[in-house]
């Protein structure tokens, strides 16, 4: 599927899709289950885009969401929309062991060199030309802020390849399990829970 095509209205921040309600309907189901028991849950949602995902996790659990994104305009969207927002390079401004969850719908669509655009929605949809260009640094580094017991919800589409990023995960020490799947005509997409 062409970049293009994904773009649909102009804006500079990623509005909710189909990924962000995977995401959000999975991570609320589980984190649901976990807070239950713990109120003090604390979750980041990184590349919150609009908002909708952690606004979601907020309002459907006992969780305290902080949010982040690179997009100073997503940041904007999102704390109007009443979301705690930084506008942050993934997880590049946050203490160690800080949360117990981490949310991620991460760009992801792999992208010729040559189409690519310089503007804020590139960024948010572009995973670079094996779709992963934003997944592996994410998977590097993301433990570092992570609880011991904490948890990972990644999502992921099958033209970023699944077992790529399950390998990955695991040579970054995580053990990963899908919850959810969605099909579309044009791809499969799922979430991974990554547990350390």
């Amino acid at each position: 599927m062409d970049l293009k095509d994904q773009r649909g209205v102009e804006t500079d921040v990623y509005q909710p899709a189909e990924d962000s309600e995977l995401l959000a309907e999975s991570a609320c189901d589980h984190l649901g289950k976990r807070t239950r028991d713990r109120p003090d849950t604390t979750v980041l949602e990184v590349g919150t885009g609009s908002g909708y995902v952690a606004s979601r996790v907020a309002d459907e659990t006992n969780a305290r969401v902080i949010a982040s994104d690179l997009n100073p305009h997503a940041v904007g969207q999102a704390r109007r929309e009443g979301v705690e927002a930084v506008r942050a390079d993934l997880i590049s401004p946050f203490a160690d062991d800080a949360f117990d969850a981490v949310l991620f719908n991460p760009p992801y669509l792999p992208t010729d060199p040559d189409n690519e655009w310089d503007d804020w929605m590139e960024h948010a949809l572009s995973g670079g030309e094996d779709g992963r260009a934003v997944i592996d640094p994410f998977l590097a580094s993301v433990g570092r802020v992570l609880d011991p017991d904490g948890v990972v919800y990644l999502l992921v589409s099958s033209l970023t390849g699944v077992d790529e990023v399950v390998e990955r995960a695991g040579v970054e020490g995580f053990s990963a399990v899908a919850i959810a799947d969605e099909s579309f005509p044009f791809e499969t997409l799922t979430v991974l829970t990554l547990l350390q």
